[in-house]
């Protein structure tokens, strides 16, 4: 591979091989302005308790910062499009919604497996030096993706495209090769005027685009917190127990994007596509690290889940979860013990209410 358009071409065949459905090139210093946006959202408290981003964000500023030999990044994208809808079950109360990304594998495992054989590839060919990085270090991936051209970040901040709409998991690639750059999209020609998906954020956690202020975000508040969930977005949440995809799922540019095409290690397992709170609630920690096995879920532990699930529990209205709540609310943990007993007063107001309805 002497030139940098025949190793390109080369290693976007591999990518395709290894099941990435975008493969793109830019410079290691094509988004010098980010580490500024990133200071000042953390400056605005904007990142609520997710200290490990305030502790590395001089390192997650510039890849340079990471690695000075870092010369060029290839940025891939693996599709994880949903079949259906993930909206759809709002309307089914006695079910906890998840994340279409969480119902599968954990796609952490996959996309890392696929970016290291990708690297031997790339190794083989050129004998060089790089890195691997998938979502856990501190990397710029969106931005970054962005600037190598596989898609463009919405006004919610995540990266979309037009053959794959916003449902792909990124991994980047750290090379210190020269490799010609690939040119980037322009945002406000795919996006326009369209502002669906900042209007669809059930706690309006956007003030404008690409302005998100994650203390307000169900996927933080579900996944990242650790305390209670603030009363003012407990109602908000309906049902969703894990994550959020209302802004993603509003994208106009999905109606492109092929379940198809998506990786089959993220395909939903059958008991997380759809389970019912009443199940949920009774879990322990042996039956939820044996339920959520290899999945992303697993991290955020029993207690903090069982807690979502309460929430969710007391937005039903569904009197079939109160023996589950009931037992809830004298929990060791005083953060499942609280949300417990919220739901148990929402279900009986709700009980009351139904009862002098039917009077």
């Amino acid at each position: 591979m002497s030139d940098s358009a025949s190793l390109k071409e080369a290693i976007r065949a591999e990518a395709k091989r290894l099941g990435f459905v975008s493969c793109g090139f830019t410079r290691a210093d094509a988004v010098p302005g980010v580490g500024d946006e990133l200071r000042r959202w953390i400056a605005a408290g904007r990142h609520g308790t997710m200290g490990w981003m305030e502790e590395r964000a001089d390192q997650r500023a510039h890849p340079q910062a990471l690695w000075p030999e870092a010369r060029s990044v290839i940025a891939l994208a693996m599709s994880y499009a949903p079949a259906e809808d993930p909206r759809r079950l709002g309307a089914e109360p006695d079910i906890g919604r998840i994340s279409v990304y969480a119902q599968g594998g954990d796609y952490h495992k996959t996309v890392k497996k696929a970016l290291k054989a990708l690297a031997r590839f790339i190794i083989d060919a050129v004998p060089s030096e790089l890195k691997v990085f998938v979502d856990t270090a501190p990397v710029m991936e969106k931005p970054l993706s962005a600037a190598a051209g596989i898609g463009w970040q919405g006004k919610h901040t995540n990266l979309v495209s037009r053959e794959h709409g916003n449902w792909t998991f990124l991994g980047i690639i750290f090379t210190e090769l020269e490799l010609e750059p690939d040119p980037p999209l322009d945002p406000q020609v795919h996006c326009g005027s369209c502002t669906r998906c900042l209007q669809a954020c059930p706690t309006a956690a956007f003030d404008g685009p690409g302005r998100i202020d994650a203390r307000r975000c169900i996927s933080y508040l579900t996944i990242e917190h650790d305390g209670p969930i603030p009363l003012e977005f407990r109602e908000a949440m309906g049902n969703r127990i894990y994550g959020c995809d209302d802004c993603l799922a509003a994208c106009p540019w999905n109606r492109f994007a092929a379940a198809a095409q998506a990786n089959k290690a993220f395909l939903p397992r059958a008991e997380l596509a759809a389970p019912r709170l009443a199940d949920l609630l009774a879990l322990d920690d042996a039956s939820f690290r044996e339920l959520f096995a290899g999945s992303p879920i697993k991290r955020i532990g029993v207690k903090r889940f069982l807690r979502n699930c309460l929430i969710s529990a007391g937005n039903s209205g569904d009197m079939r979860l109160l023996t589950g709540v009931q037992a809830l609310t004298r929990d060791e943990d005083p953060v499942v013990a609280e949300a417990a007993n919220w739901a148990l007063t929402r279900l009986q107001a709700a009980a009351s209410i139904a009862a002098m309805h039917a009077a």
